[in-house]
């Protein structure tokens, strides 16, 4: 059966793409920089693209990048719209992409997908799991994973000679995931919540965050390691890896 027909809620795409990628370095932010042979964002734009549910994807971009050429680089099989939405943050960057959203006529109950233009790991099969999992549910989720390592809580009180840590204690992990994106919430609910979480000042770091201080219990839905998140030069070599490995594709 085809995901959308589960649903007669239209699925979309938002990318953030406003950040510097200060602590990745280059003269493009990260988002735009080449990875094995096209812009990073390309991918997450190719994967939304060739996932039949989404109807639409809308990229946000500082004012001063909007004019860049390396946009014009980036086309998509179905509409793709760049605004000059970004804000000093994340979260006011989706905010404002939400609002704009809005006023170009989507409607406010529509599914919008949040994800990290530095995810370029994303599939059109894990984007699908998404929406079949948020569609069944009728209610808002993430894609995420369940941590694999032992954690440990460090003790900032106790450091020592060369700014070392001793460790406070070990946390349980069998209830701790790590969120990953897209993140699928209803387009005015989730505006709305940002903007309330915004206003009182709240640390949002995430879309299910700004949800989870309005009450709601996102679901949980098994992303993959492939989808990590390119922060530092070293997770650039190894997506690069990825994205040449056909046995990883």
């Amino acid at each position: 059966m085809h995901i959308a027909n589960l649903t007669t809620r239209k699925c979309h795409a938002l990318l953030p793409t406003a950040g510097s990628g200060s602590r990745f370095g280059g003269e493009l932010p990260k988002q735009f920089q080449l990875l094995s042979g096209k812009p990073m964002l390309a991918y997450a734009i190719e994967a939304f693209a060739k996932t039949p549910e989404i109807a639409s994807i809308w990229v946000g971009v500082s004012s001063g990048f909007i004019q860049n050429p390396v946009l014009s680089t980036l086309v998509a099989s179905k509409p793709l719209q760049f605004l000059a939405t970004g804000g000093q943050t994340r979260q006011k960057t989706v905010r404002n992409t939400l609002a704009a959203m809005l006023e170009a006529g989507i409607a406010e109950t529509d599914w919008v997908l949040v994800h990290d233009a530095a995810r370029p790991g994303i599939t059109c099969a894990l984007i699908q799991r998404l929406i079949l999992a948020v569609s069944n549910a009728g209610e808002g989720g993430l894609l995420a994973m369940p941590v694999a390592d032992t954690l440990k809580l460090a003790d900032l009180s106790s450091a020592v000679a060369g700014n070392l840590v001793r460790v406070e204690k070990t946390i349980a992990r069998a209830h701790l995931w790590q969120a990953q994106t897209p993140q699928m919430f209803g387009l005015k609910k989730l505006h709305d919540a940002i903007e309330e979480g915004i206003r009182l000042e709240n640390d949002i770091t995430d879309e299910a965050s700004a949800m989870e201080l309005m009450g709601h219990k996102p679901l949980l839905v098994e992303g993959a390691t492939r989808n990590f998140k390119v922060t530092h030069p070293a997770d650039w070599e190894l997506m690069q890896s990825l994205l040449l490995s056909p046995s990883l594709k």
